[in-house]
């Protein structure tokens, strides 16, 4: 059993492309080579609907839980994401109207123990991720008793508009 004292952290992955399950592990185990950095839980990785920009192939999504030693932050933490993104071939669009399309890979910090961060570079809790039943359904999953702006992850599931069939979310 994890230690009950450690900090713990949350981040989502996801990707849609001819390799995505491929992402997904390449971005796991970076994760692990990350200095001071504990992996705990892991989702099963979900097939997930494209949401708002949806001329799209679906996702591969999935949520691990981290335990970051004492010298990382929030903003620490998501600098280092962003560079595990690029590492794996991650380019963002400048079109605004392709922000939620393809990617190869990402990587986003969800929660950072009990600490909340309104820095525009690394918001904490991620401002999004109540409404996306692709976060929430895997962070049930490793988290099941967390408690995300007052309610359970359970009850913030329930509140989205989706339907979970075996390893596929729609929403």
């Amino acid at each position: 059993m994890a230690d009950q004292t450690k900090l713990r952290s949350y981040v989502s992955l996801g990707s849609n492309c001819d390799t995505a399950a491929e992402k997904l592990a390449a971005a796991l185990d970076a994760l692990a080579e990350l200095p001071e950095m504990g992996i705990g839980a892991v989702s099963p990785v979900y097939r997930t609907e494209p949401q708002e920009y949806t001329e799209q192939p679906w996702f591969l999504n999935q949520v691990v839980e981290l335990f970051p030693g004492d010298s990382w932050r929030p903003c620490t933490l998501v600098d280092a994401l962003l560079d595990i993104e690029a590492k794996l071939g991650r380019v963002r669009s400048p079109d605004p109207v392709l922000r939620f399309g393809p990617r190869v890979i990402d990587v986003d910090l969800l929660l950072f123990g009990q600490e909340r961060s309104t820095d525009p570079h690394c918001l904490v809790p991620h401002p999004r991720m109540t409404v996306r039943a692709f976060v929430m359904r895997p962070l049930l999953d490793v988290a099941p008793l967390i408690v995300v702006d007052g309610l359970p992850v359970r009850d913030w599931l329930a509140r989205t508009v989706c339907r979970v069939e075996g390893d596929r979310i729609f929403q």
